[in-house]
């Protein structure tokens, strides 16, 4: 029996190996010498090695595989290079190739992460929370894997969101690693090409529904806030009704949110306010109609009214300021189909089409979360260019193939006069005199990792509305005058670290305004977030 030494223990562990960055002197003191090539790299040097290798597989998917094996092997090297080459990572490491790296999920499954809650777990949840390494969790994602982006079910092949989001709150908001924790609730699938799937790892057997369902999950809540009392838990990608459900179950007792709803919604509302100061246009003067009445769409809607509300505007007028689109036509009172989250925008109004509501509305933002391809028409865009010197159009879905039009058409078809930002990453536009145009991104990745560096450095008991509005406010306040000027309502993803601090400090002071911080104010509040968040530097 030969006894492993510390060094060789420390190379093969992720949070501690430098590999080739190891200087002479940290290889004598660990027990390294004879382990590692001569030369002494610096994490700069092995930034570029480990990119130049990544950029010679094939295909995006290699690419994903590749930089989840550097996460497992070296994290410091793993997220100096995400948070240093953020728009070229960006896509691989979460939407749209997580999305195909959930979809194939059993097929390239290399190395567990994470942990997992099934129905045979019932009444040892907490006792198998024991079994994770780290005691000080302070963000958990969670996803029951039913509607995974625009994908559908996916069951336990979903497991790939919350640890694709965590890496984001961990690069973009400095989110100690260890302090993060993927949880992948799964309760069957009802997908059949995955059950008949013999690689397929997770539960081959129909949903659990009803109480068997939310007595599993009130069991893996209590667990979790038992264990990490601190812990911020983040649903994700739940199935419409039941994101509604468990947001309002839990919400008022569990510091926890939905970012489907709450963190969408948060992206959105800056994104459209940061519009109404490139046309001149005040956001509480705004008509805003959304194609598409899923939770996302609803859950910006709920802001919106929230924000008009702030504004100084009556409930009732604020509502009427929002109107949805479904797959019927425009959400009316005459209407008896309609489901709960839509009953509040049911207006007094005649039942429309898609086209007849933006003739009849004349809305100035025309926001799409379908997810379905191509249902911003030409006509539709036409139409919104024809009543808008310069229309608002935000198509949300996600993946990029999702996208209700992509932004070469949103340009083509309004004369390039239009606002116009998408959920998903679209390359630069060419205008006509040689130039480019960025394309803003309202992803939620501007949101999130902020809002959990805030609340979790002030020990929050709750997240709360205030708190969205609060970091909504902050991200419109991060598009310049030069970014402006381009009709581009995102900051660009470059700075997204200084995004992600402002939003944190934003978020933060409304935590301390509101009463849900369980921590003393300091002093200086950005220099403790600062302090606070994780550096990978080494």
């Amino acid at each position: 029996m030969h006894h492993q030494s510390t060094g060789y223990e420390r190379l093969h562990d992720p949070a501690l190996n430098k590999s080739t960055a190891f200087t002479r002197a940290e290889r004598e003191r660990y027990g390294l010498c004879g382990l590692l090539p001569a030369a002494v790299s610096t994490q700069q040097g092995q930034v570029r090695r480990v990119l130049a290798n990544m950029r010679r597989k094939e295909s995006d998917i290699e690419r994903y595989i590749f930089l989840t094996a550097l996460q497992e092997r070296n994290e410091r090297l793993f997220f100096r290079m995400l948070i240093d080459n953020i728009d070229e990572l960006m896509p691989l490491v979460y939407t749209p190739t997580v999305g195909q790296a959930c979809r194939e999920f059993a097929h390239i499954f290399r190395h567990t992460r994470g942990f997992y809650v099934t129905a045979d777990d019932r009444g040892r949840i907490r006792e198998n929370l024991r079994h994770w390494p780290h005691d000080d969790v302070r963000v958990i994602v969670v996803t029951d894997g039913e509607r995974i982006l625009g994908l559908g079910d996916l069951g336990a092949n979903g497991m790939g969101i919350p640890i694709g989001k965590l890496s984001l709150y961990s690069g973009l908001g400095g989110i100690d690693p260890a302090a993060c924790l993927p949880v992948m609730f799964d309760a069957g699938t009802e997908n059949e090409s995955l059950r008949g799937d013999p690689m397929y790892l997770g539960v081959p057997e129909p949903r659990l529904r009803g109480d068997a369902y939310d007595h599993l999950m009130d069991e893996f809540v209590e667990a979790v806030t038992g264990a990490y009392p601190k812990a911020l838990i983040q649903f994700e990608d739940f199935q419409t009704a039941n994101a509604y459900r468990l947001l309002h179950r839990y919400r008022g007792r569990v510091f926890c949110f939905n970012d489907d709803i709450q963190g969408t919604a948060a992206v959105a509302l800056a994104g459209v306010m940061a519009a109404g100061r490139v046309v001149g246009k005040p956001f509480r003067d705004m008509r805003i109609l959304f194609l598409g009445a899923g939770s996302a769409a609803t859950g910006i809607g709920d802001l919106m009214v929230q924000a008009f509300v702030r504004e100084g505007l009556p409930q009732a007028d604020a509502r009427e300021r929002v109107w949805f689109v479904d797959g019927t036509g425009l959400v009316v009172r005459s209407r008896k189909d309609l489901a709960e989250h839509k009953r509040p925008y049911a207006h007094d109004y005649a039942p429309l089409d898609f086209a007849g509501a933006l003739g009849a509305l004349r809305p100035d933002v025309l926001i799409g979360a379908t997810g379905q391809p191509g249902t911003f028409t030409e006509a539709a865009i036409r139409a919104m260019a024809a009543f808008n010197e310069q229309p608002i159009i935000f198509a949300l879905s996600n993946p990029t193939s999702r996208s209700e039009c992509t932004a070469a058409q949103a340009h083509e078809w309004s004369g390039g006069r239009a606002v116009f930002a998408a959920g998903s990453p679209f390359p630069p536009i060419a205008l006509e005199d040689g130039r480019t145009r960025r394309i803003g991104q309202a992803n939620n990745a501007y949101v999130f990792p902020g809002l959990g560096l805030g609340a979790t450095v002030c020990e929050c008991s709750a997240v709360t509305d205030g708190m969205f509005l609060a970091a909504a406010d902050a991200l419109a306040g991060q598009v310049d005058a030069a970014d402006r000027a381009e009709g581009v309502v995102y900051p660009p993803l470059r700075r997204i670290r200084d995004v992600s601090l402002a939003i944190a400090t934003a978020v933060a002071q409304c935590a301390y305004d509101e009463g849900v911080a369980r921590l003393l104010r300091p002093a200086a509040l950005q220099e403790q977030l600062t302090a606070a968040m994780y550096d990978p530097t080494y």
